[in-house]
């Protein structure tokens, strides 16, 4: 399986299309922010000055009554800025927090609309990381923009007016401590860019390996591979620590380097504003006020390049992101449904084919049969022959890349996808339980259903007796059906297809893990109560396709043989070497 883990290029412009895009909603609470951390700033940049005036009106005066009035008119400011201040945190976080929902929420509906093909090219692990990890690293930033980067322009440049009134003289530091910690900082965010981005994939990585480890804990136990398992997530895990180490140490070196500035900028003041304190030409509360401005500004620039830092990250998430919800389904709905016009249940193929893009050739060329009501078509052959891809075309999971197969009489591109798959049962080849209870397993099927109807389905599908040894429909289902057997496992996926009495029965492969007395009693209850629907059955074993009213014999994409049994037996080759491979002379007479 494929997975197309990096981001596209213009990350800057991808994260701002998803900023505007999703933020749009929560225009009210981000005008409160600005609102309240302009007040907020506003009322920190006048602190300074309200202290230099009591240092040199109160203080060098000694006027004690001036200090008080001063100190009293300086603490209703500052609960004015903390309130401010805790006002508007409140909205910023709330709004990041809604933004992060909906953003998950519009990874989530985009990949539910995917068909395989797009589900395979990005892979389940990306998939997983892109709407979890790569959404938070953006929520991240979105909080920290809402809480703490609204107020850093505000404060610079009225910083730099505060400063500049206090003494212009010393205005020179601003022209160089900026810049110098604005360029220093750009130089070490430059350099994280690509390793964020290999982050991101290593984190992919990490996550397909943990999975396939998961998935196939019986497989690697059975072939003892845990040491080489071991290995290879150690190597997966090494090479995310590896690239996480890089950007960590580049992203530790921005707070020593901002504070190196910050103090020597301090330095700078002190050494030429006492200069300027002995000349006569600036007072010592005009000093401290210009240092407090100065360091104010610094703040407000290191508050930005702390931010700064996590842009690059989130950036390339953003980039996956949209890669994710931009991403158009091979598999829509038309602007016109057609309602389907023709019996409860009929399928028909018409020279259909499909094409993996960039495959040299077709999977499944020029096939053509129909099933009508009532009618069960049996696809027998080897493996890699097409039979689930052709199953994939019924319900539109994938699309054909030429010719059409209709379901009802009407083409399944002009039919509403919804529409249509509410009238098929599909049996998938991998029979998948959701974490729950048989009940709701099987309301997967029918959410309508009554307890009388499951019941029935589970009489058909031969699940009645090990059910009821569970306790019944409220039985507890473990994730995936691990608590059950694979035959167990098939059977309640049938009976979640029966439930819902569709037109059309598709089984792929579904009676593989049923012993032989077994999936003959459930065909045989199938065919009284499928008798008004098309049934379409995809298997590997003689016996279960022997008694279909219509056999399908697929090799390389193409149906090389169709009839009966009997009939098949007579003029159909790779049938009868099936079929020896299978039986006796005596069991295949």
């Amino acid at each position: 399986m494929s997975t197309q883990t990096a981001s596209p290029p213009g990350g800057d412009r991808v994260l701002t299309r998803l900023l505007t895009t999703y933020l749009r909603p929560y225009r009210r609470e981000l005008t409160i922010v600005v609102a309240l951390q302009l007040v907020g700033t506003i009322a920190s940049l006048y602190l300074p000055s309200l202290n230099a005036d009591i240092i040199d009106n109160g203080v060098a005066r000694g006027d004690t009554s001036y200090i008080v009035d001063q100190g009293v008119w300086m603490l209703v400011v500052s609960l004015l800025q903390i309130a401010c201040s805790i006002v508007a945190v409140r909205y910023g976080t709330r709004a990041a927090m809604a933004f992060g929902r909906d953003v998950r929420s519009g990874v989530f509906h985009r990949v539910g609309s995917f068909s395989a093909q797009e589900v395979a090219r990005f892979g389940a692990p990306s998939l997983i990381t892109r709407t979890t990890n790569d959404v938070q690293q953006v929520q991240v930033l979105v909080v920290m923009l809402t809480t703490m980067f609204v107020a850093a322009p505000i404060m610079s440049v009225a910083g730099v007016v505060m400063a500049l009134r206090e003494d212009v003289g010393l205005s020179w530091l601003l022209l160089v401590c900026v810049p110098v910690l604005a360029i220093a900082v750009a130089m070490i965010t430059v350099r994280m860019v690509p390793l964020f981005r290999r982050q991101q994939e290593r984190i992919d990585h990490v996550n397909r390996v943990l999975r396939e480890q998961l998935t196939g804990v019986r497989v690697v136990r059975a072939f003892v591979r845990e040491k080489a398992e071991t290995e290879r997530f150690a190597d997966a895990n090494a090479q995310l620590t590896d690239v996480a180490l890089r950007a960590g140490r580049l992203q530790a070196m921005i707070f020593p380097t901002v504070m190196l500035i910050f103090n020597v900028s301090s330095v700078a003041v002190l050494w030429f504003g006492a200069q300027r304190v002995a000349d006569g030409e600036m007072r010592v509360g005009a000093l401290t006020a210009f240092l407090a401005y100065l360091l104010q500004i610094l703040m407000s620039v290191m508050m930005a390049s702390f931010i700064s830092t996590m842009v690059p990250r989130a950036s390339v998430s953003a980039g996956r992101i949209m890669e994710v919800i931009e991403t158009e389904p091979s598999v829509h709905a038309p602007s016109e449904s057609v309602a389907a016009s023709v019996g409860r249940g009929e399928v028909s193929f018409h020279s259909a084919e499909f094409r993996y893009p960039g495959a040299d050739a077709p999977v499944l060329r020029s096939t053509s049969f129909s099933v009508g009501a009532g009618q069960t078509t049996a696809i027998i052959g080897s493996t890699g022959s097409g039979k689930t891809t052709l199953m994939s075309l019924i319900p539109r999971l994938i699309d054909v890349t030429a010719g059409e197969v209709r379901v009802g009489g009407v083409d399944v591109r002009a039919q509403d996808p919804e529409a249509l798959r509410s009238r098929i049962g599909l049996v998938p080849q991998v029979s998948y339980l959701f974490t729950g209870t048989v009940r709701s397993n099987l309301q997967h099927g029918a959410p309508d259903a009554t307890d009388e109807q499951m019941w029935t389905a589970l009489d058909i599908a031969q699940s009645r007796d090990f059910v009821t040894a569970m306790g019944g429909l409220d039985a507890v289902i473990s994730q995936g059906g691990t608590n059950l057997s694979g035959g167990q496992r098939q059977r309640l996926s049938i009976a979640r297809a029966l439930v819902r009495r569709p037109d059309v029965y598709l089984f792929d492969d579904s009676f593989s893990a049923l012993d032989l007395a077994t999936d003959a009693a459930l065909r045989a209850a199938l065919r009284p109560y499928t008798r008004d629907a098309a049934v379409i059955v995809v298997a590997q074993r003689v016996s279960t396709v022997a008694q279909a009213d219509q056999i399908l014999v697929l090799e390389n994409g193409e149906i090389v043989g169709r009839g009966t049994h009997r009939e098949l037996m007579d003029n159909c080759p790779t049938y009868l070497e099936i079929v020896h491979s299978q039986l006796t002379p005596e069991e295949a007479s």
